[in-house]
């Protein structure tokens, strides 16, 4: 999923797990986002949730609630 925004070719595999997902009525969520056009593109197939350096970078569990207050 590394290059989501590539085009279509690239998102065959993430669009089967996201429809899979919603067929098993559990969310999807992409890991790794770090680019706008990598949210976009995972926005676009449907995806749940998403995380990645593109939101935060990854914190000690003592930073979450400082961060998300900010927030």
């Amino acid at each position: 999923m590394d290059e989501i925004d590539s085009g279509p070719a690239s998102s065959a595999l993430p669009q089967v797990i996201v429809a899979l997902a919603k067929t098993l009525g559990v969310q999807s969520i992409a890991e790794g986002i770090e680019r706008e056009a990598q949210l976009a593109g995972v926005r676009a197939l449907g995806c749940d949730l998403a995380q990645g350096y593109l939101f935060a970078v990854p914190m000690p569990a003592e930073s979450i609630a400082a961060a998300l207050s900010r927030h």
